[in-house]
């Protein structure tokens, strides 16, 4: 059986507006413009989508796990409005502190997704906004992309050289669906700063 198209990409910053206070609430999900059509065309195409996202909020007590499903659901159903759907949602519930395997920048959440799918990381792109999750990506085996979106959009043109020689091979695209388009094979080509 031949393994899925996978791709991995993560939630705040990616999907959504990233906020500093989390998104504690569906109300609080606010979707980027553009990403989920991109999520849509993706799946249209045979791609798997899969989130990988650290939710600190779980650990320091910010948000339960109700509302994490609670989110997760408006999330599917907004993406559903659009004619797509992730697969699946892996997120780390630990604070930094706890200093657990599965958050980002660690590879643990990535190898389950692998180990879950029965794909090899390093055919599945993995989809950023931060250089955490680009050394993420790396630590997985993964083809690093980052959208210019989220907290990588405040990234001076400096900082994010430096990010590309910290995670070499990293593909930069203005937002997920210039992405969308990059692995799709048409449009713009990514840009390289």
């Amino acid at each position: 059986m031949q393994a899925p198209k996978l791709i991995i990409i993560g939630r705040d910053g990616i999907l959504n507006r990233f906020r500093d206070d989390h998104v504690k609430d569906p109300a609080e999900f606010e979707p980027l413009p553009g990403a989920l059509q991109a999520v849509a065309r993706l799946n249209h195409a045979g791609w798997h989508v899969v989130v990988a996202t650290n939710q600190a909020g779980i650990g320091r007590g910010m948000i339960d796990m109700a509302a994490v499903n609670a989110v997760h659901r408006h999330m599917m159903k907004l993406l559903a409005v659009q004619g797509g759907r992730i697969d699946a949602v892996f997120f780390c519930p630990h604070a930094p502190e706890d200093e657990c395997a599965c958050r980002k920048p660690l590879p643990g959440m990535m190898r389950e997704i692998g180990e879950r799918y029965g794909v090899d990381l390093a055919t599945v792109p993995m989809v950023a906004d931060t250089l955490r999750d680009l050394q993420a990506a790396q630590a997985a085996g993964c083809r690093p992309h980052l959208v210019r979106t989220g907290r990588a959009a405040l990234v001076h043109e400096a900082e994010l050289a430096q990010w590309q020689q910290t995670v070499p091979g990293t593909v930069v695209h203005a937002d997920l669906a210039a992405l969308a388009e990059h692995l799709l094979g048409g449009g713009a080509a990514p840009t390289s700063s």
